[in-house]
């Protein structure tokens, strides 16, 4: 018998946490996204022609939808990790694939919420909303001045931002490893990947800030190869 000190308010945060601190179950992820699949055509649609119509390219020639594609690709492969209930994946897959569109396709922060209010119910879409501003690099004039410390403090204290930020080094990784094999970003990637890591990674227990390990040892593989 619950105490009447144990409030109905107390038992609630309990339950809550409980379900923030697991991981989902990998088949019930990735059912979920099978039977999702139209509506995930339609955010990679939207995605990629945004990108296009901005003329953004990635690497020398290849269209920005390859690199966002990449990210989604490993977002929806590890998301299970990290996904908290059924309502966040579908806010997990819009914020890989619109994780460039503020700080890279011309839009504010209210036009994407509008887009994603379009797709996603609109808890779902300030959800999908504050991952991709959680990604949007501050002015800088280098690489340390773009992704200073507001900036990683803002990633570890948004939902799933972390967990889509380590998809998108992830996906640069790999294209500098295993397609251009780009020698100056990878050894770039090598050089920054402790403090990155340092720096995405939250000290809080609910498992919509964690990083997975497995794609952090598959990523850290990749750096390591010659």
């Amino acid at each position: 018998m619950i105490s009447s000190t144990f409030s109905y308010y107390t038992f609630t945060e309990y339950v809550q946490t409980i379900i923030i601190s697991r991981a989902m179950d990998r088949q019930f992820f990735a059912d979920f996204l099978h039977s999702h699949k139209d509506i995930i055509s339609t955010i990679r649609e939207r995605a990629c022609a945004l990108h296009a119509s901005v003329n953004q390219i990635y690497g020398d020639k290849l269209p920005y939808g390859y690199h966002l594609c990449q990210v989604a690709d490993a977002a929806m492969k590890y998301g299970h990790n990290v996904a908290a209930v059924e309502e966040d994946i579908l806010p997990i897959v819009f914020g890989a694939y619109f994780h460039d569109s503020i700080e890279d396709a011309r839009l504010t922060y209210n036009d994407l919420l509008k887009i994603a209010s379009g797709m996603l119910s609109r808890s779902q879409a300030l959800m999908a909303t504050e991952i991709a501003y959680a990604l949007t690099n501050e002015k800088g004039r280098n690489r340390a001045e773009r992704a200073n410390e507001r900036y990683y403090s803002g990633i570890r204290s948004t939902p799933y931002a972390p967990f889509v930020k380590l998809c998108d080094r992830y996906a640069n990784i790999s294209y500098s490893c295993n397609g251009k094999n780009d020698t100056r970003m990878r050894m770039i990637y090598q050089r920054e990947w402790h403090h990155f890591i340092e720096a995405i990674t939250s000290n809080s227990t609910d498992v919509r800030l964690q990083l997975p390990e497995d794609l952090k040892e598959n990523t850290t593989m990749m750096l390591s190869q010659k």
